[in-house]
């Protein structure tokens, strides 16, 4: 890929508020689009990729600052997710699933755990992958003496190979208990496989994993005192949390194909011979198309930001969570992962509407962002989205959480 010197950010104070972080993912976007249909096509482990993320910083946003961390919150986050899937949506789903899993220590842990997690990741620029995928046979973990031992197999691990460190989640042999736990990726017994195949989303490393009795100190599994689980509301924020990264990325895969398709339009995109205009940029259909598919992404947009600002009210305060609080926000959550879904997939096959025939060249690239959002948005059902809200408008019932609601 295309190459920044890291002294361009290193040399230079960090961003010092919400915006400066933006413009920062903005300039790694740049960075990411010079080259970003080629890599797609290569679908090479993404590791100059990840790179470029903690040269600028990226990385450890959500990290405390006294210890090299950028000390913002999850509405700053989602917005860089969003700036850095414009140019590379696999780049961006990696990225929000980073935040994601560095920020398990803080949904499932105790706050000494978390505290202790949070400034080693920061310190070491840990990138989080996670082994975790609730559609799968539960992973084992059995005991032995002071440490646990996990035992199975995922289908998914989105990070695998790019990752430092990897989350784990299992279910303690004899119990109903859930286990989570972090571990150096290149743990004994941790094997990633190269099997991730798909049409979109190539460069995300989301392939299986086979765990063969890693091992990992009792006191790791988090939220356990004395291997008893301290449970909180606050735990079960984790679809909705999740679902707004899904969102971001979307919003931001859909943002540069419609940039994408008008630079093209503007450059390449020839009028049509009898519509009576020398510029495919002045021909009626073609200024109302860009003009719908835009109103309704910024809509989108708006709404994907006025929820961050919920959501963020709730991780202000993790001890005040309810179960109303994080129900009614589950649902405002649902309504934005249904729009942005329909948006995403209407923009990105939109798109060859107005930039023509000759846009569907391989060498353009353009049906990378169709792949990518077509490929993440099967993860979970949309309609059942849809679900959720309509109850609540009809009946007043909050979603129960589940791995999926």
């Amino acid at each position: 890929m295309s190459t920044v010197a890291p002294t361009q950010w290193k040399s230079g104070p960090a961003p010092q508020d919400p915006q400066g972080w933006i413009e920062r993912a903005a300039e790694v976007a740049a960075v990411l689009a010079t080259d970003a249909a080629a890599r797609d096509k290569a679908a090479a482990t993404p590791y100059a990729e990840v790179q470029l993320l903690k040269d600028a910083g990226l990385v450890t946003l959500l990290g405390p600052a006294e210890h090299g961390g950028g000390g913002q919150d999850w509405p700053t986050a989602y917005r860089v997710v969003r700036e850095v899937a414009k140019a590379d949506g696999s780049i961006g789903q990696l990225l929000g699933y980073h935040y994601l899993w560095n920020w398990a220590a803080r949904l499932v842990g105790t706050r000494e755990q978390w505290t202790e997690v949070e400034a080693r990741a920061a310190r070491e620029q840990w990138f989080f992958g996670g082994a975790v995928n609730p559609r799968d046979s539960d992973v084992v973990v059995t005991e032995d003496g002071d440490e646990l031992v996990f035992t199975g197999h995922k289908t998914f691990s989105t990070g695998s190979k790019v990752s430092d460190v990897t989350v784990l989640e299992g279910v303690l042999d004899g119990t109903d208990q859930h286990i989570f736990a972090i571990v150096p990726s290149d743990s004994a017994g941790l094997t990633f496989h190269d099997d991730w195949d798909n049409i979109g989303q190539r460069l995300t490393e989301s392939g299986s994993v086979t765990l063969d009795g890693v091992r990992t100190p009792w006191a790791s599994a988090a939220g356990y005192v004395d291997k008893v689980f301290q449970p909180r509301v606050y735990n079960t924020l984790n679809v909705p949390t999740i679902q707004l990264v899904f969102v971001n990325f979307y919003l931001g895969i859909a943002g540069g194909a419609l940039e994408t398709a008008a630079t093209y339009t503007r450059a390449k995109s020839r009028s049509w011979l009898h519509g009576g205009h020398d510029k495919a940029v002045d021909e009626p259909y073609v200024i109302d198309r860009f003009g719908d598919l835009t109103a309704k992404l910024w809509a989108v947009e708006a709404l994907a930001d006025a929820v961050a600002l919920e959501g963020q009210k709730l991780h202000d305060d993790p001890d005040a969570v309810t179960e109303q609080t994080r129900g009614a926000f589950e649902v405002r959550v649902a309504a934005v992962k249904a729009r942005a879904t329909e948006v995403a997939l209407e923009i990105t096959n939109g798109i060859f509407e107005v930039t023509g025939a000759r846009a569907t060249a391989s060498s353009e690239g353009l049906d990378r962002f169709w792949r990518n959002v077509r490929t993440h948005t099967l993860h979970d059902p949309v309609a059942y989205k849809r679900r959720e809200v309509g109850r609540h408008v009809l009946t007043g019932d909050l979603p129960e959480p589940t791995w999926y609601s």
